[in-house]
């Protein structure tokens, strides 16, 4: 079973400054919560490149093992998550909004793992799974406006 969850942010500076920061894998764990991300391959740009991300605390967590599908600067990357635990696409796009203005969206469309028990239990996990992403991107905004002196 595929699920999606589909969420956005309006950011107070220009497409071009929200795309770097966005790309940026190093300081993706300053504003995702609970989450390093690494580039594998490629530096993690451009199709083909890979990317991995662990999400969880010390040693309690998981990877997501991530190859990008689309990459079209300065708008979308679109990635294949590829892990034991999450499978299925992903997806950034950067629109913008004016010349000082954009907007952040974050797509996943997972498969569930644990079969029936991935499906009985999505419901009481998406609202804190949607929760977390939201306070993330409410943060990626803060740090795209402050490093674009917004």
């Amino acid at each position: 079973m595929t699920v999606s969850l589909v969420l956005s942010v309006d950011v107070a500076a220009p497409a071009q400054d929200t795309w770097r920061a966005a790309v940026d894998w190093a300081t993706q764990g300053d504003w995702m919560l609970g989450t390093t991300v690494r580039p594998t391959h490629q530096a993690g740009q451009g199709v083909g490149g890979r990317l991995e991300a662990f999400t969880g605390r010390g040693r309690l967590g998981f990877l997501d093992p991530m190859e990008i599908t689309l990459w079209q600067p300065p708008r979308a990357c679109h990635v294949l998550h590829t892990g034991r635990v999450v499978r299925g696409t992903g997806a950034f796009e950067v629109e913008p909004r004016g010349d000082q203005r954009s907007r952040f969206l974050w797509r996943e469309d997972l498969d569930l793992p644990l079969g029936a028990l991935g499906r009985l239990g999505w419901p009481l996990v998406r609202p804190f799974f949607a929760y977390g992403v939201r306070l993330s991107l409410r943060r990626f905004a803060r740090s795209v406006e402050a490093a674009s002196g917004r």
